[in-house]
């Protein structure tokens, strides 16, 4: 992130004028004066299905045991060459096409994935290119499941400098490459895809995104690992052997996600002065149904506004919260005005949670349903300010 140039002769830069400085960094000067909204969602999964069924042709399970121990009945899942920057293209334009807008206008792209296929070109460069973003910077961030509220939360504050005025954040994974098909107590879990979302600065406007709490813990970290294979130099000693699937002990995860999200909720709400009788959606990382249910009965949220999907998707890591929320706002279930919690929590140990207001009228949705959502846009009154 840019700062201010420096005005100082030993740097050799001289003084420059505000207004010369604006010409370089157009968004650049009103800091703290930009109001962050999301204007677009999108996203896509893979079109081979996985069933349970399916599962219990390779380990000894079955749908009702898979189901009732994770809310999960099907995921679709990468096949042939199919790629995570394949995924997030394809998101990214749904995003796109939900906002109206054209891959020229996006300014900064964000890429969470914890699988990518290349370590290099970045998946946002792969994203950059075949977008058209030819006015974009970007980078690729991983942090797993709580990865996508990650790089929404850096994609305001880039936002919020001026240094940028959209930002495209997307959550992709395929960790159905990294899943030992024969362990049934992983296999029966992920599913890959991407969503995506578009953030936009606006100058003088009231912030949408009214609060949010990250948090790591790396002491519990090799409690959920997806380990990287790679070979030594032949001069040296080798590496030792790592497995490369994805270890979860299961126990302490579910004890670690009930423990700290239903603090954090609480935690982004208190910052945004508001309580869970306030928020008309909440949508958690969808792991396992039984760690949702935990979770909303701790907070005492009402089974309707919870958004729910993973019996379709099961668990695609960062790209799950970004694919519910997708679904829920092309169904109308989400309106302009309607407060949100995301929270995403997982590998790290790791946990990120946000609050926006909703605020987008998409472009993909029936014109009647459109104009139903433009006529609550234009009632939506202003927020009690927020205290940060």
């Amino acid at each position: 992130m840019s700062t201010s140039p420096k005005q100082s002769d030993e740097l050799g830069t001289g003084a420059r004028s505000d207004a010369q400085d604006s010409l370089k960094h157009p968004h650049q000067g009103l800091q703290g004066a930009f109001g962050i909204s999301v204007v677009g969602i999108g996203a896509f999964v893979p079109e081979r299905c996985i069933t349970n069924d399916d599962i219990a042709t390779l380990v000894e399970t079955s749908d009702e045991w898979i189901t009732s121990r994770t809310g999960i009945s099907t995921r679709h899942v990468v096949s042939g060459d199919e790629s995570v920057a394949d995924l997030a293209i394809a998101a990214a334009k749904d995003a796109l096409a939900s906002a109206g807008m054209e891959g020229s206008e996006i300014e900064l792209i964000i890429v969470a994935s914890s699988t990518p296929d290349t370590i290099y070109p970045a998946v946002a460069c792969q994203v950059q290119t075949e977008i058209g973003a030819v006015n974009a910077a970007g980078f690729d961030m991983a942090l797993a499941c709580s990865g996508f509220v990650y790089a929404m939360v850096i994609a305001q504050q880039f936002l919020k400098t001026g240094m940028h005025k959209t930002a495209l954040v997307i959550g992709a994974d395929t960790h159905s490459r990294y899943t030992n098909w024969h362990d049934r107590n992983t296999c029966i879990l992920f599913g890959d895809g991407a969503g995506a979302a578009i953030l936009r600065a606006e100058a003088g406007a009231e912030d949408n995104i009214l609060a949010s709490d990250l948090h790591i813990d790396g002491a519990k970290g090799m409690e959920l690992t997806l380990f990287t294979q790679a070979e030594n130099c032949p001069l040296v000693a080798p590496k030792t052997p790592v497995n490369n699937f994805v270890y979860m002990n299961g126990r302490e995860v579910f004890k670690f996600a009930v423990g700290v999200v239903p603090k954090s909720i609480q935690h982004v709400l208190a910052r945004a002065n508001m309580n869970i009788e306030d928020v008309d959606h909440v949508v958690l990382h969808q792991a396992n149904i039984r760690i949702m249910q935990a979770m909303s009965e701790k907070l005492n949220i009402p089974e309707e506004r919870l958004i729910v999907n993973l019996q379709r998707f099961g668990n695609t890591s960062a790209a799950s919260i970004p694919i519910a929320l997708n679904e829920a706002v092309l169904a109308g279930r989400v309106k302009p005005g309607e407060l949100l919690v995301m929270c995403g929590f997982g590998a790290g140990l790791a946990w990120g949670t946000t609050i926006l207001r909703w605020t987008a009228v998409d472009q993909r949705l029936p014109q009647t349903l459109k104009t139903e959502m433009q006529q609550k846009l234009s009632t939506m009154k202003p927020l009690a300010a927020a205290s940060c």
